[in-house]
């Protein structure tokens, strides 16, 4: 299993400055090669591969007027061309967005190979550097002596903090004792989560809890002059304020997700579409010379609520928690109507506000609260395609696991009746 350690590091002011100086040939050398590829392309329509790419970059080295990328490691320039390519290879496969250029505003980081680092008796030597890198080991279960790191990758972030991650192999943990028990998980922006079997995690609301005081760090930047010494402190305590937002974000979902893939050991979630949710609503012309919101922002107004919940980090944490656990996470359909139906005798409802947060089925007359409804409906769903195994069945493409290269829900569906507590469309 390949697995990473974050560590604050503490360079001392000599190697904080040969740092800077090769984060600098780093960003220049991505912006000249990303440049030289896009131009290279819409001017000649030559692909770019990873050994032209480091020609490119020979040449640039030999250019008198860039003889300071000579000063620096030439592992971390080498690196950047591989990176990119990889970024490349990620957006041709609808994985990411295009890459991008580099700011030197923005967060820094290099990487080095093992020609390009030392990691003896849990120390690290870098090359360019006179004395090791002062690093503070984070996990006393492990010790930084017995692991073999292939990759070292040096960031500082925009309020200053130094960070060293170290990649490396290590052996599969043992897998969590079977606990028989299943967990329908919905997702949610009143409650962050509410599980079938009644438990609800309250959201933190961590932006919203800090709001005051980032709004008025980022006023005290706005009235600073552009390129002032004290317009950089204030962008500091704007950069600090997020780091202190975006740290309890992460141990608030380190935590739920742990949680559940300890005391459970299949966990079925929705897949939902985040991008879609967040997506600035388009206005629609009515032709009467006003004009609507189309269908798609339903909910406008939330993407400030949905970015700071954090679905997408959770689910992520949840996959790969539960891989290494030996678990199960299922998900279902994005289109399978978990709250409008009932979960008790299976009543569809034909349509269900977004400000319902309770209803009583026409059907059996049960009360059902929205969030819980939903989670019963989603447990049952996962179970019924866990059951079904069978590789005729048509409708078993609707429920996937996670994984980085999810395979795509069949378009063809079976048409099926709808059964008490296996809701189907």
């Amino acid at each position: 299993m390949r697995t990473a350690y974050k560590c604050r590091a503490y360079p001392t002011p000599e190697q904080a400055a040969v740092l800077s100086r090769t984060f600098g040939c780093v960003r220049l050398v991505w912006n000249r090669t990303l440049a030289w590829r896009h131009a290279r392309w819409y001017s000649e329509k030559l692909s770019t591969n990873v050994p032209a790419a480091n020609a490119y970059l020979t040449e640039l080295k030999a250019d008198p007027d860039l003889a300071f990328l000579r000063e620096v490691s030439s592992v971390p320039l080498q690196q950047v061309t591989r990176i990119q390519q990889k970024a490349y290879t990620n957006f041709f496969t609808g994985r990411a967005r295009y890459p991008r250029f580099k700011s030197r505003t923005g967060r820094q980081s290099a990487e080095y190979t093992r020609s390009g680092f030392r990691w003896r008796d849990g120390r690290l030597w870098l090359a360019k550097l006179d004395a090791p890198l002062a690093i503070v080991w984070s996990w006393p279960e492990v010790d930084p002596t017995s692991i073999d790191p292939s990759t070292v990758t040096v960031s500082r972030d925009l309020d200053g903090r130094w960070y060293v991650s170290l990649a490396a192999d290590v052996d599969d943990p043992d897998p969590l004792p079977a606990t028989s028990r299943t967990v329908g998980v919905d997702l949610g922006i009143t409650d962050f989560a509410v599980t079938s079997d009644g438990e609800r995690i309250a959201n933190p609301r961590h932006l919203e809890r800090r709001a005051r005081n980032l709004a008025r760090y980022q006023r005290r930047v706005a009235r600073c002059k552009k390129g002032s010494a004290n317009r950089g402190k204030a962008k500091a305590k704007v950069a600090r304020a997020h780091r202190k937002v975006r740290h309890a974000r992460q141990d608030f979902l380190h935590r739920a997700s742990t949680n559940l893939v300890r005391r459970a050991d299949t966990i079925v979630v929705e897949d939902l579409n985040i991008a879609g949710m967040v997506r600035r609503p388009k206005l629609v012309p009515n032709g009467d010379g006003t004009y609507a919101r189309n269908g798609a922002a339903a909910k406008a107004g939330l993407n400030k609520s949905i970015h700071d919940v954090g679905w997408g980090e959770f689910c992520r944490q949840l996959a790969y928690k539960a891989e290494r656990a030996g678990r199960t996470v299922v998900v279902i359909d994005r289109w399978f109507p978990s709250s409008k139906t009932c979960s008790t005798c299976g009543y569809l409802l034909a349509k269900l506000s977004l400000s319902t947060r309770a209803w009583t089925c026409p059907g059996c007359r049960t009360r059902h609260d929205r969030d819980l409804n939903a989670a019963k409906n989603i447990v049952a769903a996962g179970l019924a395609v866990v059951r079904e195994k069978d590789p005729g069945y048509a409708c078993g493409g609707d429920v996937r696991p996670v994984r980085a290269t999810a395979r795509r829900t069949p378009v063809k569906q079976e048409t099926q009746p709808v059964k008490v507590g296996i809701p189907r469309l």
